[in-house]
């Protein structure tokens, strides 16, 4: 009996302790896991507030190159500078500020085109201001190489004689041809006389009728 006492005494014993140290182990945080759990989550949440913030950054940064775009467009475009009355002192909208600019841009087309066409009539202009330059030099080389030349030149009655033929010939022929009933088909019959009639080969046959007549009538 006394046997069988102790041992039941150092079963309690043993029976206790290991009950205080389950109830003093469950009282104790779990430090490893729980750490662990709490780093990753905080990693996470500031991993999304970088990327927020990131994305908030670039979205700014967006919206303030397209408003610095579009300030430009007014600063440039003279129409978006101009009062506008149907819409009073608001502002500019930006599908306004688009539209006035293709409006200037497409004038600027226009001008560029009106330039161009200009500056080639002003270079065949300047290529006949040539010729007739050197024409007239060859004229005047050739009364100074001949100054007795212009002792022969033919009265003015003669040379209006000349001119008087040449525009009956013309004129008869032009009254044939055109007809004014409607200043539309005066303009149609004008250009087609001009086409058929005065034609350089036509033109050089009447001069030299003309010619052929005065010289009889003078000698």
């Amino acid at each position: 009996p006394a046997l069988f006492m102790e041992n039941a005494r150092k079963g309690s014993i043993v029976s206790r302790a290991n009950s205080i140290g389950s109830t003093s182990a469950s009282s104790v945080p779990n430090t490893d896991d729980e750490d662990s759990d709490y780093h990753q989550e905080s990693y996470k949440e500031s991993y999304k507030d970088q990327r927020r913030r990131a994305h908030t950054q670039a979205e700014q940064k967006r919206r303030d190159a397209i408003k610095k775009g579009y300030n430009d467009l007014q600063a440039i475009v003279p129409t978006c500078e101009q009062q506008d009355f149907s819409i009073g002192s608001q502002k500019l909208s930006k599908a306004i500020v688009l539209q006035k600019t293709i409006d200037y841009i497409q004038f600027l087309h226009k001008e560029k085109k009106k330039q161009e066409e200009e500056v080639s009539t002003l270079r065949k202009d300047v290529m006949a201001l040539k010729i007739m330059k050197v024409n007239y030099e060859q004229i005047v080389k050739a009364h100074k190489d001949n100054p007795n030349e212009g002792k022969n030149q033919v009265s003015d009655e003669v040379k209006f004689n000349v001119f008087q033929g040449i525009m009956d010939s013309l004129f008869q022929s032009f009254n044939a041809s055109v007809s004014v009933t409607s200043f539309q088909e005066l303009s149609a019959c004008v250009f087609s006389w001009i086409e058929e009639q005065c034609k350089p080969q036509t033109l050089r046959d009447v001069v030299i009728r003309v010619l052929h007549k005065v010289k009889s009538q003078l000698y």
